[in-house]
């Protein structure tokens, strides 16, 4: 059987920091790798892998206004922005990794202050004196992943590429993809990474599946 992988790069970036912890780009993508090929050999299969599909956005390279510092943050100077470049370098030199690149909303970016400083500011419970650079969110949007996801699905399925495709990701947008692929006699694996997907989510697949117990709660253990 013959294996396509689609990883929706920002989901899995978050459950593993949470999971293994921070680690070089160069160590991320090693671990993301050796993550992805376990798929081919899980349940008694023994599947081919065709190609490894790896699904984000390039880091921010803009200037954003920061509202408590009063000061822009210049992102293309950051520590994200290296490590990210770098991560990505990494992952072209592995054996059958294709980088499908989405856009960030660059424009549209902007910090938010959390729900919970938020609230305890209106209830008079803090001041705007108390609030630190950590009470603050970065948030940008990612255009184009969602629908470069979709279309390798559907382009694989239609052109007999593959006999099954693993996705992982945490997101419901997938459900009219698979059930493309489903229709065209795809083998349709789900790996949220032990987050929860909605009840009626199962229908739309054919099994659901997560290769370390790392990603699991720490009280579910």
């Amino acid at each position: 059987m013959k294996t396509a992988i689609l990883v929706d790069g920002g989901f899995y970036r978050r459950r593993a920091f949470v999971a293994y912890g921070d680690k070089t780009p160069a160590e991320r993508a090693d671990e993301l790798y050796a993550y992805c090929k376990r798929h081919l050999k899980t349940h008694g299969e023994n599947s081919e892998l065709y190609r490894i599909f790896y699904y984000d956005c390039p880091p921010m390279t803009r200037q954003v206004y920061h509202p408590l510092t009063q000061k822009n943050v210049n992102f293309a100077k950051s520590d994200t922005y290296i490590w990210a470049i770098n991560f990505f370098d990494e992952l072209k030199k592995k054996r059958k990794v294709a980088l499908r690149m989405g856009e960030l909303s660059e424009q549209q970016a902007h910090y938010v202050l959390k729900n919970n400083k938020l609230n305890q500011l209106i209830r008079g419970q803090i001041s705007v004196q108390d609030l630190t650079e950590k009470d603050f969110l970065f948030n940008v949007e990612q255009k184009g992943v969602d629908m470069r996801i979709g279309l390798d699905i559907a382009s694989l399925s239609f052109k007999k590429q593959v006999d099954q495709i693993v996705l992982i990701s945490g997101d419901s947008d997938f459900v009219s993809a698979a059930k493309l692929a489903r229709r065209e006699g795809i083998d349709f694996i789900l790996d949220a990474l032990h987050t929860n997907i909605k009840p009626n989510l199962f229908e739309h697949i054919d099994g659901l599946r997560t290769c370390d117990n790392c990603f699991k709660p720490k009280n579910e253990i």
